[in-house]
């Protein structure tokens, strides 16, 4: 589905007004159109398989060489505003110190190759647009040569190019040069990809083109948007999801200097001041009367004593084989094992903020977001506006993590609202607490699993009940739901590789209802799965007294990426060889978004004190586009996944969340992170994420290693204190 416009050809030509001369493309890419209805020509990828492809994409050349890539995707810190234009660049032949990369505004071009709308999330930037931009590169490069060879009075096959020149035994011409005369010419209806061999940039590291104006300050984010006039609000919102202004009293708010205006919105009271800290001593001393329902006091404790009693019962089946309840009694031993995972906050490091200024009949937004079309659609709801009545600036993300991806748009729809209620343009700004007192959350999940044994001491008989909220529910993507199943609740358990051996088994789903919010969360639903299933995996090794790698080789020798990561994460991690006194392993693998990662956690105990020294990672994602953005990716995974294994818990008590900032909701410090060393499986096979799969893993790997040094099962996380006392 999409929400967002189709683009005018003005309209485009008005948001690409960079480009000031020279050649301007808009590229038409066959095989995505064909798929979204528009034209017939097929196409194929680059390894061989049918293409999806949004119709176009956009890349400007100006006269002086500059190469100008409109990223249909944002930057978050994942890396794309350099991958991306690796894949135009190589079939360009261009320049690369000539790039410069822009977000692109919302519009049809740039919607998701495969999800319909203009979104970044799913670990899908780079894979989605292998071909389509590759496609534009390609395009634009055929379309300097026929200009070039047409000024030379030559055949377009007498003509090479290198660095950002067409060049014909001793004439030679920049792109700059022949670009006006390129843009009249006729898009050609097919171009030819390079193949692998021809590639100068694909599958080599390159450092990032972002990392220069990160350092020196100039990168702008939502927080550094400033103009004349501009206004700055902090919202009071309820204490409690679900709870409503019944009265307020800004007397005293309006007595504080700066203070401008106090107006109510719909999600509060909107505090708008000359700056933030009139704005917040303001909100400080506002009086407000909350009509919470008593119903909505929800507390942590009680929830999984109900999610037990859920449990228990008879749950929508995610995936069956065979007769569980005639097998579990045949079983020679079982295993039984209840698992809790709290709700956990996104906590990006740059708080979330949104800058609207309306005027008119148009309205101008300035944020950092994962979903500017929908936002765009959202905004212009509000005002009553047509979507192209509403610009959206996407600058770079201070971290999103899924936090700014909300089918609601919440923050820019409060922002929107506070603008609008106040008449002014108004930077809406959520305090760090605001956002993890009163955001959204990965879902709290218990897992209930009861493994049946043979003589073999090999799993015969494996019945699993998830009871979690769906991040599905109640938004424009419930429709993703079939036969009561969220797909995203049960993904790493109903598709487990070590399923398919047991025959008979049973994957239940529970999904209650609740006003606490929540939301996908860095790597979605193998957040909870992967550290269940492959702390469960170790279980059932060390039951059968086996060495947990080679457990592991014997189920899954049917799956040569699992076992491909899995092997190269032994040898380099040195799995089986001594280790320094008091040291000990846990190992996991595991898959999502397409890639398949294992990792080795070398850790310590300390009276009771865990120090995590290494940990070694292998991921097969087929072809690494950039081989230094997939180690950052699964260098930042790790220690986003360490976090959460030793600190990342969100609490209610009587329906308020009891952790504020990072004083009480931690990251990991400096001197915290392991030393982590990455290696890629050499691969050709399809291409998956990045940015999400190093997440999984972690959290199993250290509790299993933790499993070596104390002989105790840990399932709920984060780690308690008595998780890490035992016989070290």
């Amino acid at each position: 589905m999409s929400t967002t416009p189709a683009m005018s050809r003005r309209k485009f030509l008005q948001t690409t007004s960079v480009f000031a001369g020279g050649l301007l493309i808009p590229f038409v890419v066959p095989a995505g159109a064909k798929r979204m209805g528009i034209f017939d020509a097929p196409a194929a990828g680059a390894d061989g398989s049918a293409v999806a492809f949004a119709p176009n994409a956009y890349l400007g050349i100006g006269k002086d060489n500059t190469i100008h890539i409109m990223l249909a995707h944002v930057e978050m810190g994942q890396g794309v505003w350099t991958t991306l234009p690796m894949l135009i660049a190589d079939e360009l032949d261009c320049d690369w110190n000539k790039i410069k990369v822009e977000h692109a505004p919302p519009g049809q071009p740039y919607v998701h190759t495969v999800y319909g709308l203009q979104i970044t999330g799913g670990s899908s930037s780079t894979w989605s647009e292998f071909d389509r931009y590759r496609q534009a590169g390609a395009t634009a490069r055929t379309l300097l040569v026929a200009a070039a060879a047409q000024q030379w009075g030559i055949a377009p096959e007498a003509c090479s190019t290198a660095d950002g020149f067409v060049i014909a035994g001793d004439k030679k011409v920049s792109y700059g040069e022949v670009a006006d005369a390129a843009a009249k010419l006729p898009p050609p209806a097919n171009v030819t990809l390079k193949p692998a061999s021809e590639w100068k940039y694909i599958g080599k590291g390159r450092k990032r083109l972002d990392t220069g104006e990160k350092i020196n300050g100039q990168a702008k984010f939502g927080m550094d948007i400033q103009f004349p006039g501009l206004l700055t609000a902090l919202v009071a919102r309820p204490p409690v999801f679900g709870g409503k202004v019944k009265s307020f009293d800004a007397t005293k708010t309006k007595a504080i200097p700066g203070v401008k205006q106090v107006v109510k919105v719909p999600s509060g009271v909107a505090v708008i001041a000359d700056h933030f800290w009139a704005a917040k001593r303001g909100r400080d001393v506002l009086k407000v009367e909350w009509d919470i329902d008593p119903v909505l006091a929800i507390d942590s404790k009680k929830l999984w004593d109900d999610y037990r009693k859920l449990a228990a019962t008879k749950g929508a089946v995610a995936a069956q084989a065979g007769d569980v309840a005639a097998a579990l009694p045949k079983a020679t031993s079982t295993i039984d094992a209840e698992y809790t995972l709290p709700y956990l906050a996104h906590a990006p490091m740059e708080p979330l903020n949104c800058t609207v200024k309306i005027t008119g009949n148009k309205c101008e937004i300035w944020t950092g977001t994962q979903l500017p079309g929908l936002d765009q659609a959202n905004a212009a709801k509000i005002l009553g506006f047509q979507p192209e009545q509403v610009a959206v600036n996407t600058v770079f993300l201070g971290g999103g993590f899924g936090r700014r991806a909300t089918a609601t748009s919440d923050f820019v729809a409060e922002a929107v609202e506070v603008a609008k209620a106040s008449g002014k343009p108004v930077k809406t700004v959520w305090t760090r607490e605001d956002d993890i007192r009163g955001g959204y959350y990965r879902p709290a999940f218990m897992h209930l699993v009861r493994i049946g044994l043979g003589a073999d001491k090999m799993p015969t008989a494996w019945q699993h009940s998830i009871v979690g909220q769906s991040i599905m529910t109640g938004t424009m993507f419930e429709a993703g739901i079939k036969n009561g199943i969220d797909e995203t609740s049960v993904e790493g358990v109903h598709d487990s590789p070590y399923m398919a051996a047991i025959p008979d088994r049973l994957i239940e789903l529970h999904s209650p209802k609740s006003k606490i919010p929540v939301l996908w969360w860095r790597s979605v639903g193998h957040t909870h799965t992967a550290f269940v299933m492959e702390t469960m995996i170790d279980e059932l090794a060390h039951a059968a007294a086996k060495d947990p790698v080679e457990f592991r080789r014997s189920l899954l020798k049917t799956h040569p990426r699992h076992l491909a990561a899995l092997n190269l994460v032994a040898e380099k991690s040195g799995w089986g060889t001594s280790l320094p006194a008091g040291h000990f392993r846990g190992v996991a693998v595991h898959e999502s978004f397409g890639s398949f990662v294992a990792q080795v956690a070398e850790i310590s105990l300390d009276k009771g004190t865990l120090r995590v020294h290494r940990v070694t990672c292998a991921i097969d994602c087929g072809l690494a586009v950039n081989p230094d953005g997939v180690a950052a990716q699964m260098e930042s995974g790790i220690i986003f996944g360490l976090t959460a294994v030793l600190y990342g818990e969100i609490t209610l008590e009587k329906g308020r969340v009891q952790q504020r900032n990072f004083h009480d909701y931690r990251m990991l410090r400096m001197q915290e992170t392991p030393a982590i060393s990455v290696h890629i499986v050499p691969s050709t096979e399809k291409m998956g994420g990045a940015g999400e799969p190093g997440v999984p893993p972690i959290a199993p790997a250290i509790v299993n290693a933790i499993f070596s040094a104390t002989g105790k099962r840990i399932r709920s996380l984060p780690l308690q204190a008595g998780d890490l006392q035992g016989n070290a």
